[in-house]
């Protein structure tokens, strides 16, 4: 039999698994057309089975046998909730060593050095997805007034049928590359829920044509600066300013490979009608309720931080429901934070790049606080005015700001696409390994300065038992 997908990405000189991924990402497109020509006034046991079939389809296009190990996945979640729904804890707890261990011995059996199209890819997908399901039948059995707001959101009292949860798990244009919702989302769209708002094919098509814009640049960006450049010596022959620039901008065109797929996913999303959030500020129906990438705060935007808020929204807002939020007990948000990005890195796989990527997020976001409590502190009560009023400083700050979100961009994401030490430290070594010595710079400065303030006397309070006249 002729792979006719495999021939046309030897044609475009694209990996054969990048090429099937990308067909299954716009296939969501016709699968949801179909959807509200054929299928949305049908019973919902027949919605189900469409969404699994579908779902389960496209993986196996991708995946073939390897199917099987998404199948398993779920089987043993359904099995789980069956036995142990009355024993909430234990269940949780099974629940997620089961998927992490499944995961990671997945990484363990398939990793190479490059980011790999393998069935672990959609596997970690399926991995957050079980086990938030796991806390939300969890949740469902505890009083409400134990609940959180967002708990009481995704609470579930009554657990699906296998169909059901086959559906919610292959939901087609999300078992990819997510974005990931909980199944109180998938429940109240084929409850019909959200069949009474217009705009959804509308906002679903301009996401694919934000899509094809994003793939279209990072094709060409990647093209003219691809990740060898970085390893070889012409690189590092180069400037030092011109170094960390061309690595800023290349981190610029990586980040779009990953979101023109998510922006493919969450358009098939919208079409299908299943994204709706409320109403926007004009009255009309947002359809923002899968989104995983904030477009205008990722281009605007000038820190580290904005990158966290805009980039891989979904993902941050699951971490942030089932893992951080839900450590409260510790009764300190830094290692709530910390235990939240290391469970991301551990997500993610063994490679060293991960961890390294996650800790220069969590050291720069940090800085970020500091630098600016110290601006706004120190800095805009005794110059703020003068600042304020020039136009001079407004270009310098806006130029330092951007320079900064564009360099330090491409210093956090060097780890991430590299992956392995021997190749990621070799980047570093090329720009003089500047994201640490800046960060040294400034922690040394930061923490003097507090010293020293500490050392001085404090200058005593005026009195306020003389009346002025």
């Amino acid at each position: 039999m002729v792979d006719l997908a495999g021939f046309v990405a030897s044609k475009l000189g694209v990996p054969p698994e990048a090429f099937r991924l990308l067909l299954t990402l716009l296939a969501g497109y016709p699968i949801a057309a179909a959807y509200h020509k054929y299928v949305a006034d049908r019973p919902k046991t027949l919605q189900h089975l469409y969404f699994a079939l579908s779902g389960m389809g496209l993986c196996y296009y991708n995946y073939g046998t390897d199917t099987y190990h998404s199948l398993l996945a779920i089987s043993v979640t359904f099995a789980l909730v069956t036995v142990l729904r009355s024993k909430p804890l234990l269940l949780l707890i099974i629940n997620f060593v089961f998927h992490m261990s499944y995961l990671l011995l997945g990484y363990y059996y398939t990793a190479s050095n490059e980011y790999d199209i393998l069935w672990t890819m959609p596997h970690c997908i399926l991995t957050l997805r079980m086990i938030g399901f796991g806390f939300d039948i969890s949740d469902g059995l505890r009083k409400e007034e134990e609940l959180s707001k967002d708990q009481k959101e995704t609470a579930l009292r009554d657990p699906p049928n296998f169909l059901e949860l086959l559906a919610f798990a292959y939901f087609p244009s999300s078992f990819l590359v997510g974005p990931q919702f909980p199944y109180r989302r998938y429940q109240s769209f084929t409850n019909g829920e959200f069949r009474q708002y217009a705009g959804y094919k509308e906002a679903g098509l301009k996401r694919l044509g934000a899509g094809v814009l994003y793939l279209a640049v990072c094709q060409a960006g990647l093209t003219y600066l691809p990740d060898g450049y970085f390893l070889s010596p012409e690189f590092a022959a180069q400037s030092f300013i011109k170094r960390i620039y061309f690595l800023g901008f290349w981190a610029k065109f990586s980040l779009y490979k990953y979101i023109s797929c998510w922006l493919f996913a969450e358009g098939a999303l919208m079409y299908l009608g299943f994204t709706y959030k409320g109403r926007d500020e004009l009255g009309n129906a947002d359809w923002t309720g899968c989104s995983n990438v904030k477009l205008k705060l990722l281009e605007s935007g000038n820190t580290m931080q904005h990158y966290v808020q805009s980039f891989n929204v979904n993902t941050n807002q699951w971490v942030a429901h089932y893992v951080f939020k839900r450590l409260k007990f510790l009764n300190n948000r830094n290692i709530s934070y910390g235990a939240a990005l290391g469970f991301l890195a551990i997500w993610h796989g063994y490679h060293s790049g991960y961890y390294m990527a996650f800790l220069m997020e969590y050291m720069i976001v940090s800085t970020e606080k500091q630098i600016e409590s110290v601006y706004t502190k120190q800095v805009l009560p005794k110059y703020g005015e003068t600042l304020n009023n020039s136009k001079i400083y407004s270009i310098i700050y806006f130029f330092c700001l951007k320079s900064y979100n564009i360099v330090y961009m491409g210093w956090c994401l060097t780890s991430f696409v590299f992956l392995k030490y021997e190749r990621w430290i070799t980047v570093f070594s090329a720009v003089n390994y500047f994201g640490f010595i800046y960060m040294l710079i400034w922690a040394c400065i930061y923490h003097g300065y507090r010293y020293y303030r500490k050392t001085q006397p404090r200058e005593p309070r005026p009195s306020t038992s003389t009346k002025q006249d």
